[in-house]
């Protein structure tokens, strides 16, 4: 599980792999001691991938326990499976599931209540980018988790992935990438004295070519990796160079 301010890696395979690759993975990745490592995969692998040098996590969650919600997948299932983390609110999730802003909230809420380390995505697409808009698109992003997350907001990881920089081979520059994670840390810091030992990852074609200076920037604590995550040699620089800056 995250430890206080300790670098993370964590790789979303999404619905990407099979069993010969876990397995791969799970026999290549060595140990990390000084970063958290944790590896998203299809719900089906879960069950398969725990047990090996890295922690597992689901790729999103269920708001409801049970009932009549074909397809969900509850939060109590996936920790039957073994799953310690969740991705919630992944853009890929807003925009084709039309996750809203309160429904991310009550999931991540619900993830936090259930024991996960829910890792929360935030991020714009490129119009606001260009409009100049980004700190109050992700402060509306934030504030919906920040309003219902407050007493715990210690147990959770906060991912910025600018929706423009997902799957494009853009990557924010790290000087683009500080200054929205200055804001967002900024904005934690009004919502909690543990404002400083809350994680910030980095999410937006993270490669082991861009990492370490991702890595070298002051308020950015790992990274949400997605493309990366799928090839094991590159998935592994990138821990590499998060472990060295710990």
């Amino acid at each position: 599980m995250q430890n206080s301010k300790r670098m993370m890696v964590a790789g979303n395979w999404k619905m990407n792999g099979n069993l010969e690759m876990l397995s791969h993975f799970k026999s290549s990745l060595p140990v990390f001691e000084n970063i958290d490592v944790v590896l998203c995969v299809p719900s089906v692998y879960i069950k398969e991938a725990v047990g090996a040098n890295f922690s597992v996590g689901a790729q999103d969650c269920s708001e409801h326990e049970s009932g009549a919600y074909t397809g969900d997948i509850s939060l109590s299932m996936l920790a039957e499976l073994g799953a310690e983390h969740v991705i919630i609110g992944h853009s890929e999730r807003r925009q084709a599931y039309s996750e809203t802003n309160e429904r991310v909230a009550i999931k991540a809420e619900k993830a936090l209540e259930n024991g996960f380390v829910p890792i929360v995505c935030v991020g714009e697409p490129l119009e606001v980018r260009e409009s100049g808009n980004v700190f109050e698109f992700v402060g509306e992003q934030l504030a919906a988790i920040l309003n219902r997350c407050k007493q715990q907001l210690d147990k959770l990881v906060i991912a910025y992935e600018p929706i423009w920089a997902i799957g494009t081979g853009k990557t924010a520059s790290p000087e683009q990438a500080q200054e929205v994670h200055a804001f967002i840390r900024s904005e934690l810091k009004k919502s909690s004295e543990l404002y400083s030992q809350i994680s910030i990852l980095y999410g937006g074609s993270v490669t082991d070519v861009n990492a370490a200076e991702l890595f070298a920037q002051h308020d950015i604590d790992g990274a949400l990796v997605g493309g990366a995550s799928l090839k094991v040699d590159s998935f592994k620089i990138i821990c590499e160079h998060a472990n060295k800056r710990n």
